[in-house]
């Protein structure tokens, strides 16, 4: 009786490890763990720097085999990065794109090699369609309309009748550049007291929102009332410059920026910032979800937007939690 036992016990044993064993495998005997190859435009920001994590934190909580690539604000970098992806032969692709044009033939590599395509943050312009399969970001647009909104509420409180602005833009030609721009100035146009003096390019860096700054000051010195940044980095660098001439940021000039980073949040609080529209970085788990879906051969939806929200001196700004990044 006792030897029956022991190769019943061990028969049991073989048959647990033969299934454990293949929890992590293929109908084929490959590896099933699904492999997302993703490339990051870069680390420039603090946003930059959150997004990253959230998407590495992420693919580990899900199992998810990551290839991350940081392409360091070239475009060349991503399109070598993606056609890495494509020969290592990953499950799925995922990229944020540092301008919207030009990667047509690449994606058509993808496409051709069977492999699907997530946009993340940012959007493309294309010559064909269905190139990529959904974008997980925030809407840009509507991220214009709220520093807009909120810019026409500030200016009915102070009972302002002219009110001059300056923009500092994020990079030239890409999505979120162009959309924040265009739903500002959407929602501004039917405000006859709203007038832009000028629009620069100042990159999404801290060091190019000083640069700007600093040439507006020179131009337009006190005249300026209104500061819209498209980023907390670029915010950031402007405001010591705006202190350099004596004037008060957040109440000699009005200072909108977008994204609600940390430091950002604190130089809010301190009365220096006087509104932050929230770009969430943290877009790490729609991303994993989507491409298990994508690899299941699921249906999934053409844009993922997060919830986001308004900061600014119109509530209290003291009660804003810890924001991670």
């Amino acid at each position: 009786m006792g030897k029956r036992r022991h190769k019943l016990l061990l028969l049991l044993c073989i048959v647990l490890a033969t299934i454990i064993a293949g929890c992590g495998k293929s109908e084929d005997g490959g590896d099933s763990r699904l492999v997302l190859g993703f490339s990051q435009i870069g680390s420039e920001s603090a946003w930059r720097i959150g997004n990253t994590k959230d998407i590495e934190d992420q693919a580990a909580a899900y199992g998810i085999g990551l290839m991350f690539e940081n392409a360091n604000q070239k475009q060349e970098n991503q399109i070598a990065a993606i056609r890495r992806f494509i020969a290592y032969k990953v499950d799925v692709i995922a990229f944020s794109p540092v301008v919207e044009e030009g990667w047509d033939n690449v994606l058509k590599e993808a496409k051709d090699a069977g492999i699907p395509v997530i946009l993340v943050d940012r959007d493309i312009n294309t010559k064909e369609e269905g190139l990529t399969t959904c974008l997980i970001g925030a809407d840009f647009y509507r991220e214009g309309v709220m520093a807009a909104e909120y810019l026409i509420r500030k200016a009915d409180s102070l009972g302002l009748t002219y009110v001059n602005i300056v923009e500092i833009t994020g990079t030239a030609n890409s999505t979120p550049m162009r959309q924040r721009q265009a739903g500002f100035m959407d929602t501004i146009a039917g405000d006859p007291r709203m007038n832009v003096l000028e629009s620069v390019d100042g990159d999404f860096l801290k060091s190019r929102g000083a640069e700007c700054m600093k040439y507006f000051l020179g131009k337009y010195g006190d005249t300026i009332d209104v500061v819209f940044s498209h980023n907390d980095e670029m915010t950031i660098g402007a405001i010591p410059e705006i202190e350099k001439v004596n004037l008060k940021p957040g109440r000699d000039m009005i200072i909108i920026s977008i994204d609600g980073g940390q430091e950002a949040i604190d130089v809010l609080k301190e009365g220096k910032i006087n509104c932050i529209v929230e770009c969430t970085p943290k877009l790490g788990k729609e991303l994993m979800e989507t491409a298990l879906k994508l690899k299941n051969g699921e249906s999934v939806a053409a844009e993922i937007h997060p919830v986001e929200q308004v900061f600014s001196d119109e509530t209290d700004v003291s009660q804003i939690a810890p924001r991670g990044y």
